[in-house]
């Protein structure tokens, strides 16, 4: 079963800049309901599509280098990585379906 893995500021660079796949990184926080709402989703998201893309969450409460790197100032934020650089990114809460297009568009280009 495929699921998100949690990244840490010391662990971005190997496990998502150095990544062989697309990764989709949500940038999370407890507190945030917005986040909440939208982790089922991420993870049925990353069991469909299991070995094509990976699924990362970064805590921005306990992970604020890679937040503030990439200019992470409202959350729930999803980026796009490919070949070590962010290629999309999705801000706040949106449908499953509209997230799986622009994932199928990612892997398609």
């Amino acid at each position: 079963m495929a699921e998100p893995f949690a990244v840490t500021d010391a662990e971005f660079e190997e496990k998502v800049l150095n990544a062989e796949i697309p990764v989709l990184v949500d940038f999370w926080a407890e507190w945030c309901g917005p986040c909440k709402m939208i982790a089922p989703m991420v993870d049925e998201l990353a069991e469909e599509f299991d070995g094509q893309m990976a699924f990362a969450k970064v805590d921005v409460d306990s992970n604020p280098i890679t937040a503030v790197k990439y200019g992470i100032r409202s959350i729930p934020a999803l980026l796009i990585f490919r070949d070590g650089q962010p290629i999309d990114q999705i801000i706040g809460a949106i449908p499953k379906g509209q997230l799986r297009k622009k994932l199928d568009s990612v892997l398609a280009s």
